[in-house]
């Protein structure tokens, strides 16, 4: 099969937006970015720097999308919407990789050495998220929007928040590219968990408070607050992933 044929074909399969071929081919920057790529990449290779330079400035000119010439990038990649995307030059992209608007493959070292992440097959990376270091991504992994990951994630896992953890327990398995709203927050979690100790603990204390009868107006705003606070932490159906999709 001819890989720009595969390539339209990604689009179809990933995006529920896509309506036609015409659509597709004169309206989609993430896919005019990785044909850019493919030749700014051959002129890499035999060590047309310049040149190669030179087209990559161009396609990040027409489409707002960055990838350096540099990079690997594997088959049926797709970059949905795209605007702000970054891809640094030694970031690795495995086969079937789902990325959003926004997304950073970012460097943490002025070495001339492996300085960006490496993506693993059928990796999902949502919108704003910041993927900083030679990290590996395993093979089926999701990572939140707005994350910002500094180390390596396991295959098949969640990871969202500042600085990105995993949700413990949660694998990707069954989840769909598109189902964002089933991903869990590991943060939100923990603080609920927080949150239900303090609960027993207060209900003890206020035992022995009422028969000491040393509850004050301090005591009720303090439980009006840890009421605002739990509303807000339990009233979750999960943590958002969401790229833009079927905008």
């Amino acid at each position: 099969m001819l890989r720009p044929i595969e390539d339209v074909k990604t689009v179809f399969a990933k995006d529920p937006a896509a309506r036609n071929i015409v659509e597709v081919l004169t309206c989609y920057p993430g896919l005019h970015a990785i044909w850019f790529h493919r030749l700014a990449n051959v002129f890499w290779r035999v060590r047309l720097r310049l040149l190669s330079r030179l087209v990559s400035h161009l396609s990040r000119f027409l489409t707002g999308i960055e990838i350096h010439p540099g990079a690997a990038i594997g088959r049926r990649f797709f970059i949905d919407h795209g605007m702000g995307v970054v891809i640094g030059e030694t970031s690795e992209i495995g086969d079937d990789v789902l990325i959003y608007q926004g997304v950073v493959l970012g460097g943490t070292t002025l070495q001339k050495k492996k300085r960006h992440p490496t993506l693993g097959n059928g990796v999902v990376v949502g919108a704003g998220a910041i993927l900083l270091g030679s990290i590996k991504i395993g093979e089926g992994a999701r990572v939140g929007a707005g994350s910002v990951v500094l180390s390596d994630v396991a295959p098949n896992t969640v990871v969202v928040g500042v600085p990105a953890r995993p949700s413990a327990g949660v694998t990707t398995r069954g989840i769909l590219d598109l189902e964002h709203d089933k991903l869990p927050d590991p943060v939100a979690a923990a603080i609920s968990l927080v949150l239900s100790e303090y609960s027993v603990l207060s209900e003890r204390l206020k035992k022995l408070e009422h028969l000491e009868g040393v509850i004050g107006e301090m005591d009720r705003k303090i439980e009006e607050k840890h009421e605002e606070v739990t509303r807000l932490f339990t009233n979750r159906d999960g943590g958002g992933f969401g790229g833009g999709a079927g905008i």
